[in-house]
């Protein structure tokens, strides 16, 4: 995922106008937003020391000239800690073993919310536990161990787009997502490989993939037409292992006393029924 960096730098400043940051707008621009020597100048830096970091050439750059760029650019949290990551890849260190197993007291956690459809992520948004209710509402234990990948799923199984009736941002969630993840592994081929996968059987993907977003997916609601359970609403919070920080605890968490508990509730005994 060479370039990621350059073309990042240059999808942010194509989402702000000149007029917007205090510049004139004139003569004739080949591409929207702002053009790098304006991203230089108001960052006060020279234009020739932005030109190397757009190019990838700045890895001793600063924290204070990223802080400056990402000010310019009106980066958010999450896309400012990102910009950080990839200008700077030698400061990441060795990665660390992936756990591509949890811990059998991680599974006894899941287990033990048999109200909730609970599972675990990696780093490449593979599903690698659950308990009986996530079980029930996606049917990870009657697909292969490669179709349990989140992007996957949203994008090559044409079910998604009936199961999701927001799919177009659940697609761009998971993109958000998996691309926020990619920074923190630049070595991971892995991961390239998925991407690559994607990026060739999904216009969708690909067209996601370049616009270049980030977004942590911690918190939120995802909407789902289950075909048994019918219409779900269903809040979800995400806590990471402590013992393998990779790891990723996502939980749904829906009222209780409301419709989708009542609808899960009923998903639950349907399916310990037909097993």
């Amino acid at each position: 995922m060479d370039g990621d960096l350059g073309d990042f730098l240059r999808s942010r400043r194509g989402r702000i106008q000149p007029e917007e940051v205090g510049l004139p707008s004139y003569g004739r621009r080949r591409v929207p937003g702002l053009r790098r020597e304006e991203v230089a100048q108001l960052a006060g830096v020279s234009a020739d020391y932005y030109v190397r970091l757009e190019q990838g050439r700045g890895r001793s750059v600063s924290d204070a000239v990223l802080d400056a760029v990402a000010r310019v650019l009106r980066l958010d949290a999450t896309e400012h800690a990102y910009l950080r990551t990839v200008a700077r890849p030698g400061r990441r260190g060795p990665r660390r073993p992936e756990a591509t197993r949890v811990r059998p007291g991680v599974q006894t956690l899941l287990d033990g919310m048999d109200r909730t459809p609970a599972f675990v992520i990696g780093p490449r948004m593979d599903v690698l536990a659950w308990n009986s209710l996530a079980d029930a509402l996606n049917g990870y234990g009657d697909t292969a161990p490669e179709e349990r990948n989140i992007p996957r799923h949203v994008f090559l199984d044409p079910a998604a787009r009936d199961l999701y009736p927001d799919w177009p941002g659940i697609a761009a969630q998971a993109v958000a997502h998996l691309r926020l993840n990619a920074g923190h592994r630049p070595d991971d081929p892995e991961l390239d490989a998925l991407v690559g996968e994607l990026c060739g059987r999904s216009a969708d993907f690909r067209r996601l993939w370049t616009v270049h977003d980030v977004q942590a997916c911690m918190a939120g609601t995802k909407r789902i037409d289950h075909p048994v359970a019918g219409p779900l609403s269903l809040p979800f919070e995400t806590l990471t292992v402590p013992t393998d920080p990779e790891q990723t605890v996502v939980v749904y968490t829906p009222e209780r006393g409301s419709e989708t508990a009542e609808r899960l509730a009923m998903l639950g005994s349907w399916a310990a029924t037909a097993r």
